[in-house]
């Protein structure tokens, strides 16, 4: 059985989450603070972990900063606040995905189910290393990609920007951790980099670059790889 840690102070939020979670046979913990849901998450080893960041004792920032120091267990960061420097703070801590309030319990639902199947996944290894889509197909150990059985030609910088991506896949990458591991520290607010390197991705790898379907831009945030 799948165990999910809730952690939320809104007590009719938790009950609609916990009769939800449970009918879909989840086994639920709730915590109403950030020092209960750190306790918890150390005695009962959440396999995912719903997270309001706006909570009575500390930032859901910390907690996740916390958790991140010894757990895997991804991280759905469920809060009120809007600001995309908030959403990138929670994501560039650890957090696995955001999703804003008020949310259907439809697309939490999704979510949550994407992010379980993400963490069960089987780590890619050299003789495995072939992700393909019904478009392009991409050797991670060759660093080659194909095309309509052509090679594509990448460069240096676009592959490395494809590869934390595909590595990645449904994962939200933040702007920030992208800048970092491919310019350097230095570099991490030239935004306008990115913008440039994905679209030149785009229109290499995608049908329809206005209208992508496999590198997925999440305003002000950053990117995805949807596989």
């Amino acid at each position: 059985m799948t165990r999910v840690l809730v952690v939320e102070d809104d007590p009719q939020l938790v009950r609609a989450l916990v009769i939800n979670l449970q009918a879909r046979h989840y086994g639920v913990d709730a915590a109403p603070d950030g020092a209960t849901a750190l306790r918890l998450a150390a005695a009962r080893r959440p396999d995912v972990i719903l997270l309001d960041l706006g909570l009575p004792d500390m930032d859901g920032v910390d907690i996740i900063t916390g958790l991140r120091g010894w757990s895997r267990a991804p991280i759905l960061v469920l809060s009120a606040r809007r600001a995309s420097d908030e959403k990138v703070a929670a994501l560039d801590a650890g957090a696995d995905d955001y999703v804003t309030k008020p949310f259907s319990m439809d697309e939490l639902l999704a979510r949550l189910r994407a992010a379980v199947r993400r963490s069960e996944d089987t780590p890619l290894v050299p003789e495995t290393t072939l992700v393909e889509t019904e478009d392009f197909s991409i050797d991670l150990l060759a660093k080659k990609v194909l095309r309509d059985g052509h090679d594509v030609r990448l460069t240096p910088t676009e592959w490395q920007l494809l590869e934390i991506l595909v590595t990645h896949p449904g994962r939200l990458i933040t702007q920030t951790r992208l800048l970092q591991e491919v310019w350097g520290v230095a570099h991490r607010n030239k935004t306008n980099y990115l913008r440039v390197y994905m679209a030149q991705l785009r229109r290499k790898l995608e049908q329809d670059p206005s209208h992508p379907r496999y590198l997925i831009t999440e305003p002000g945030m950053g990117y995805r790889f949807e596989g």
